[in-house]
Order: C-alpha cells, then sequence, then structure tokens
C-alpha cells in the first residue's frame, strides 16, 4: 500500500513539474528596435509603418518609420515586424487573476473574506504569481491585471500587478487602487442553463434596508476618519481613509440602471470618487452618467441579455453606444482564465460600431487612467515602461491574433504555457504534423 501511495505521488510531482509555470523574464540588457508593423498607440492613433525602440525597459522612440533617420547599429536585437501589429500590453480590470487556479474547487479560491464589511481585506497578498493561469492569459496579450476581491457588500482593495514576476512584491505596479462596494440591486434574477428568465422583483423594504447599512457604514467611516489620530484604531475604518482622501477610486459593482443612479448620487454626497464596474444598464443612462462624469467599466459584453424584452446583441452594442455618447468607459471580462478572452470581447464591439482605435483604447489607456497608472502602461509613448506585445495579425480578431513576442517593462517574456504543453505532449503521443 505505501509503494502504491509513493508511486501516485511521484506521478503527480513529475506531471507537476512538467509544467510548471515559466520562469519570470530577466532585466532588460541592450536595446530593441521593433521595424515596419502598424502600431497602435492605445490613444486612438495609429501608425502604419512604426518604429518603436526601447532600452532599460522604457520606451526611447516611438515614430513612424518613413520619417525619422534611424542607425540600426545602435540597437541589440532588431525585429522585423512588417506586416505585423504592435499593442500595448491590455489591461485586464475586475480580474481574479493569481487569486483562483480551479474555479469548481474551493480550496483554491482566495479571492473574499467571511462577513459583509470587510473595507481591510487586501487581495495583493493573496496574489499567487505561480498560477498556471498566468501563463494562458499572457500568451494572448493581457500582461497587465487588476486583482481585486469580492464577496460581502464591501469586498477589500484591489491593485495593480503586472503578469510575469517571483512574488507579488515584484509584480505589483499599484498597491490598494481603490474600494470595491457591490451595490444592492432592487431586482433578483432567476437564471437557468439557457439564459436569463424574466426579472423578479425584490421586496422594496429589503432594497431599502441594504442601502441604510451602507449609508450608516460609510458615515460612521467618514466621522471616524476625520480625526488624524482616533484614541482608538478601526482597521476597518482605516482602510477607508484614502477613499475619503481622494487617494483611492471607489468602485462600485452594480448593473441595474436605478442601482447605478443611487449609488453615483450616493458617492457625490460622501466626496468620493466613484467607477461603476458592470454596469449592464448604462446604456439607458447615458445623459445622467455624462452630467455627472462617471467613468465605466463594463463587463461581460459576451453575454445574453439582461431582460427578455431587450435585443439580444445589446451587450455587444452598449460600447458603441457609450462612445457615442462621450462617456469614458473600459472594457473587462470577469473571473480568472475568462481573461484571456479580454481582446476579442473589445473586437466583438468593433463589429457592433465602436471604431477600432477606440476599442483598443478601452482595454489599454482608458483601464490605465482608472487604475492611476497611465503614467507608466496604457499607450506605447516615449518615456512610458515598455510593456507591449507583436501579433501576427489582429489582435482583436481570434482568427489572425497570434502573439509572437511580448515585453513587460523591456523584459521579453516566455510564451508558453500549460495549454502548449499538453498540445505538445498529445502531438507527440499521436504523432501528429
Amino acid at each position: 500500500m505505501r509503494y502504491l501511495i509513493l508511486l501516485a505521488l511521484l506521478s503527480m510531482f513529475s506531471q507537476t513539474a512538467s509544467t510548471q509555470p515559466p520562469t519570470p523574464a530577466p532585466p532588460q540588457r541592450g536595446s530593441v528596435l521593433i521595424l515596419g508593423a502598424t502600431a497602435h498607440l492605445g490613444n486612438g492613433q495609429a501608425i502604419a509603418n512604426s518604429a518603436i525602440a526601447f532600452e532599460n525597459g522604457r520606451l526611447t522612440l516611438v515614430a513612424d518609420a518613413s520619417s525619422v533617420r534611424l542607425d540600426l547599429t545602435k540597437y541589440t536585437r532588431i525585429f522585423d515586424a512588417k506586416g505585423k501589429h504592435v499593442y500595448p500590453g491590455f489591461v485586464a480590470m475586475n480580474s481574479r487573476l493569481g487569486l483562483v487556479e480551479v474555479e469548481a474547487v474551493r480550496a483554491t479560491q482566495d479571492f473574499s473574506e467571511i462577513g459583509e464589511y470587510n473595507p481591510n481585506a487586501r487581495s495583493i497578498i493573496a496574489y499567487n504569481t505561480d498560477s498556471d493561469i498566468l501563463p494562458t492569459v499572457r500568451s494572448n496579450g493581457v500582461l497587465i491585471a487588476q486583482v481585486v476581491p469580492s464577496g460581502g457588500t464591501i469586498a477589500g482593495t484591489s491593485s495593480v500587478v503586472q503578469l510575469d514576476a517571483w512574488n507579488w512584491e515584484d509584480a505589483a505596479l499599484r498597491l490598494e487602487d481603490g474600494l470595491h462596494l457591490n451595490w444592492p440591486s432592487p431586482r433578483s434574477r432567476r437564471t437557468f442553463a439557457f439564459g436569463p428568465m424574466p426579472t423578479e422583483t425584490q421586496p422594496e423594504d429589503t432594497y431599502d434596508k441594504k442601502v441604510r447599512e451602507i449609508r450608516e457604514f460609510f458615515q460612521e467611516a467618514k466621522a471616524y476618519c476625520q480625526n488624524p489620530n482616533p484614541p482608538v484604531r478601526n482597521p476597518r475604518f482605516e482602510a477607508m481613509r484614502s477613499v475619503f482622501e481622494g487617494k483611492q477610486n471607489l468602485y462600485i459593482h452594480a448593473n441595474h440602471a436605478r442601482s447605478m443612479q443611487e449609488a453615483i448620487l450616493f458617492a457625490e454626497q460622501m466626496k468620493v470618487r466613484p467607477v461603476l464596474i458592470g454596469a449592464a444598464d448604462a446604456w439607458l443612462i447615458t445623459d445622467f452618467l455624462r452630467e455627472h462624469q462617471v467613468t465605466v467599466v463594463l463587463t461581460q459584453t459576451h453575454r445574453l441579455p439582461s431582460r427578455i424584452d431587450e435585443d439580444i446583441d445589446q451587450p455587444y452594442k452598449t460600447p458603441a453606444l457609450l462612445h457615442a455618447a462621450g462617456i469614458p468607459f473600459a472594457i473587462a471580462s470577469e473571473a480568472a482564465w475568462q481573461q484571456r478572452n479580454l481582446p476579442f470581447e473589445a473586437g466583438q464591439a468593433v463589429g457592433y460600431g465602436l471604431p477600432y482605435e477606440a476599442a483598443v483604447q478601452a482595454v489599454t489607456l482608458t483601464p490605465a487612467v482608472i487604475l492611476g497608472v497611465a503614467d507608466r502602461i496604457g499607450s506605447l509613448e516615449v518615456g512610458k515602461d515598455a510593456t507591449l506585445f507583436i501579433s501576427e495579425g489582429d489582435a482583436l480578431d481570434m482568427r489572425t491574433h497570434q502573439v509572437i513576442a511580448a515585453f513587460i517593462q523591456g523584459r521579453e517574456i516566455n510564451l508558453d504555457n500549460k495549454h502548449k504543453q499538453l498540445y505538445r505532449r498529445f502531438q507527440e503521443r499521436y504523432r501528429q504534423r
């Protein structure tokens, strides 16, 4: 019996060792030039024939190759990228990357705490840089992520990380960028395997009670934070001090039109900076959002509509409607492994009226601005981090997107992942060429 157990353990170890995540890349050495690619800058502009150079992890040149004089002997490595495309690293907002490994196995989940009000919960300390999911996401051009807690009414604080690091300290681009509030919905939904069913109205007093509890908690916290040196420290209220000081966003997770409006008015009363996440009904209240200058993070644009009387393609059209209304927005997926499809969610919006470069901006510069890291990432500009990738074709089209090289802070990262390893393994097993 002991012999069999030992064999089983050795087998598990050998399988795990053969599919270990790639080792983080070393610091950049020398200078790199990417020549001839169509560069999508992330700020709404593109250069058809570009020259992009970087050294010591920072971009040193972003220009039209036909209008600059280049000394090719200055560069240690030159990529001939004619016919290819270059993008800033895509930013996955509202993700659980590094917080969950197998969603069906509870022991691998570390994204929520017990209780309703946990503003002092920090997602970053649970972030696992050795997750097998991270390399699969990087291989599709998603190089930056917002690691978000969930659960309860106040879930805690999120942080911004780059996806090639030894530990969370190395990965962090910005710690505690904002606090996450799950605003209650006045409606409850019944969902079955074939999509959402007609919505059911939640008792009005239940909704009002939950909103009243949120108001009371925030009022107590704000009163506490007005004292710079309270006689007794309250860890939960202390965690909200930066929100009231305007140093952090208040991310409000809400989808119903009424919920979003009430949440925004509440945030203005509390004098905090709100960002809507989810926002399924944002297309219904564009005038309100524009009037109150609210930024929106649209999630799950690849889904069925929220109501049976909506157009079947309403989630696909919403980004274009917000763009036409002049409302700043980002496109985001949800959870962990689904982040690999982020570029294609943006591409779907292009097919429904969103301008192409605006779609690129919705997964690059706009998220960076929201997260407060636009001085480092989000667009291809001289002085910013060299966090970018080269694709064989259109990165928003699953038919042509294939990342052939990716860089985080100038470091060329390993694009291998568990999926590719399993493909090679079984290709060799069945001798398919």
